[in-house]
């Protein structure tokens, strides 16, 4: 594993995006979690996803949010799914954005992709909800 000084002006930038979508949490497990055999993957997304497509100016962290919902609900990536929608509190979409964004999958990727991607959102605001009144 690199040391820190060594990554790239990219990698900095998606670790500060990937912190503020996904929370220090997330990412220090993800981090931490990492060995020789995962690194480079870990390295990978944080440079091309975070410090390269989500750092990217035009759109907001929200509307990235609502379209990346989209795509991995249309695509079937149930636990990508969850993780976002929990990650909307976030980036400020919020539940009636994701609802819709899956009125759309339906619609262009499916009954079935955006029925199960709805009974995901549904299960993780449950449990956001009652984290909050925790």
């Amino acid at each position: 594993m690199a040391d820190a000084h060594t990554f790239s002006d990219r990698y900095r930038q998606g670790m500060v995006t990937r912190r503020a979508v996904l929370g220090d949490s997330h990412v220090d497990r993800a981090s931490s979690g990492a060995t020789a055999f995962d690194q480079p993957f870990q390295e990978l997304i944080t440079e091309a996803a975070w410090g390269t497509v989500w750092s990217r100016p035009g759109w907001t962290m929200r509307e990235r949010s609502i379209v990346t919902i989209a795509l991995l609900a249309a695509l079937g990536h149930d636990e990508e799914v969850a993780m976002h929608v929990r990650a909307t509190v976030n980036t400020g979409a919020s539940r009636e954005d994701i609802a819709e964004a899956l009125l759309h999958v339906a619609i262009y990727a499916g009954v079935p992709a955006a029925n199960r991607a709805i009974r995901i959102a549904k299960h993780v605001f449950e449990d956001m909800d009652a984290e909050k009144a925790a």
